[in-house]
């Protein structure tokens, strides 16, 4: 796993060598398309706005805002929850209880979950940690840039969109125990980590001297929520036309093994 700006030297002539004050890169690809990719967070707080100025004024430049998803004004994609067998069935006996004393911890009822896929019951425990930590949705570094964007009436354009998002998550095996699996695991892991990536909006300091950030995603999983994800983004903006271009993704799309600033400059090396 790499530091997520530490490649800037290799990549020389391929980058601009400007430094941001939170975590962003200039990429220049073929045909007079320019983007400027800003690791997200879809979470924040209240001290997280407003948005840094060059990067507002970056999007008042730009021609089209480019985000993984539209949630500014989407309704939850989750619809009618499946019919499942209890929690307790599909987990070993260690996981279920695990997940009751989180739930008991974030105020949650965990018969509210207990029919739910495993991949949602990972998504809304996320998220009740995330709360505790004093994350809100509305202070998200990209729901920030979606209201920004309409507000000048910029272009719109999704990665994936919300449907599509929740397509991936229903195809993970086994109801998606996986996530879950990696979630109880690393649990207070993925809380530094929450803490460190509210830092690099809230600290000075150049997006090169960030730490690098630990993997809580088994292989597969990994292969499938990062890798295969990058990879169809690095072709959809290879497709894109000439113009300039603010590109919103989660901030760990940006680091380790298949990046996605790795596969836009791979074939320029």
């Amino acid at each position: 796993m790499g530091h997520i700006f530490y490649q800037l030297a290799r990549w020389l002539g391929l980058l601009s060598p400007a430094e941001y004050h939170y975590p962003a890169m200039d990429i220049q690809l073929p045909g007079d398309r320019h983007l400027h990719l800003v690791g997200s967070i879809h979470m924040g707080t209240m001290n997280m706005q407003p948005l840094p100025d060059i990067l507002l004024k970056r999007l008042s430049q730009a021609d089209a805002l480019i985000v993984e998803a539209d949630i500014s004004e989407a309704e939850s994609p989750f619809g009618i929850a499946e019919d499942l067998s209890p929690l307790s069935e599909r987990l070993t006996e260690q996981q279920y209880l695990q997940v009751e004393s989180l739930c008991e911890e974030l105020g949650t009822s965990i018969y509210s979950l207990n029919h739910l896929p495993c991949w949602q019951v990972a998504l809304m425990l996320q998220a009740g940690q995330a709360q505790r930590l004093g994350l809100r949705g509305e202070y998200g570094i990209d729901y920030q840039l979606l209201k920004a964007a309409r507000r000048e009436q910029k272009k719109i354009i999704e990665l994936e969109g919300p449907q599509e998002q929740l397509t991936l998550l229903q195809q993970l095996p086994d109801d998606g125990r996986s996530l879950l699996e990696d979630t109880l695991t690393h649990w207070h892991t993925n809380a530094r980590l929450l803490q460190t990536m509210i830092s690099w909006w809230l600290e000075s300091q150049p997006s090169q001297s960030m730490e690098p950030l630990p993997n809580t995603f088994s292989n597969d999983l990994y292969d499938v929520l990062m890798n295969q994800r990058n990879l169809r983004w690095k072709q959809q903006l290879n497709a894109l036309p000439p113009g300039k271009y603010v590109v919103a993704v989660g901030a760990l799309h940006l680091y380790g093994e298949g990046n996605l600033p790795d596969m836009l400059t791979a074939d320029r090396r």
